[in-house]
């Protein structure tokens, strides 16, 4: 593994860490974090899937893990959610520079496979592999999150968020630390039933019509938090790509439990995460739109 510090169009700073295969790579992937989870948590199957043959490049968007400011809190640092999609930007860029002649590929969890349409990369990608994710509207996510949802949004996030100058998800014991400027754009996602594009009109919705590589979804049986329904949402909205939808039981794999996060705890070595190679390498099948 080697930590890398790359900047993004407007300058931000970001810590990327890239993992090496062996040999020649046979193809590189960008792995992009949920909210509030750092490229910390995807190192494990990172090196993993390094061994497996694949260059991978994880990162963390500005303002989370190490790519948020050292010594000080997020209150006032400016970014939102067009900042982190140019963050990705900036990544892909990076690692399709490294090795132009191998295919691209994106595996996107939750947050990581909503912002692709919002790429202006997107000619470099060879297909998104979305792993729990779906569209975030709160009303078609899981019961538990979905009982709270109104509190969440037009109260607690709203009011801590104004008052702090950012999200103090983390004393909260929700999502993360988060800046200000995220957050509320994420509520007002949240808060529409087509999501990024309902919120962002016209104009977003042709940024996710312009993403034409393959999009593979995987929508987890016990995920507590995302819906089949939102998942299928998501996929709408990449109304111009080759998309498929793939159920995934814990059963599947003799397990008891997968869920929301579990697809990268490193207990998914053995039997999940040779799949998530194989179904990233399927991509390669699926011609463009």
């Amino acid at each position: 593994m080697k930590p890398e510090t790359i900047r993004a169009a407007d300058g931000a700073q970001l810590a990327c860490r890239v993992f090496e295969a062996a040999g020649p790579p046979h193809a590189s992937v960008v792995i992009a974090a949920a909210m509030g989870v750092t490229q910390d948590y995807y190192a494990p199957f990172a090196q993993w899937l390094a061994g497996a043959g694949w260059r991978v490049t994880t990162f963390d968007y500005r303002g989370s893990g190490q790519s948020a400011p050292r010594g000080r809190s997020l209150r006032g640092f400016r970014a939102d959610l067009f900042d982190w999609a140019r963050d990705y930007d900036a990544v892909i860029a990076h690692a399709h520079a490294a090795a132009p002649d191998r295919p691209l590929y994106l595996l996107g969890h939750s947050l990581g496979a909503q912002l692709p349409g919002l790429l202006e990369h997107k000619d470099k990608v060879s297909g998104l592999l979305c792993v729990a994710a779906g569209s975030g509207y709160w009303r078609d996510t899981a019961p538990r999150v979905r009982r709270g949802g109104l509190y969440f949004w037009y109260l607690l996030v709203p009011l801590v968020t104004r008052l702090c100058g950012y999200f103090p998800g983390r004393r909260l014991r929700k999502i993360g630390n988060l800046p200000a400027g995220v957050m509320l754009q994420w509520r007002a996602w949240c808060l529409n039933p087509r999501y990024s594009v309902g919120a962002g009109g016209e104009a977003v919705r042709q940024r996710y019509a312009g993403a034409r590589f393959p999009v593979h979804a995987l929508s987890m049986d016990d995920d507590e938090l995302m819906t089949l329904r939102g998942i299928r949402v998501l996929m709408d909205l990449y109304e111009n790509a080759p998309s498929e939808v793939r159920r995934v039981a814990p059963q599947d794999f003799g397990v008891g439990r997968i869920g929301h996060f579990g697809a990268f705890r490193r207990e998914r070595e053995a039997d999940l995460w040779p799949c998530l190679a194989q179904w990233l390498s399927s991509l390669a099948s699926v011609r463009p739109a």
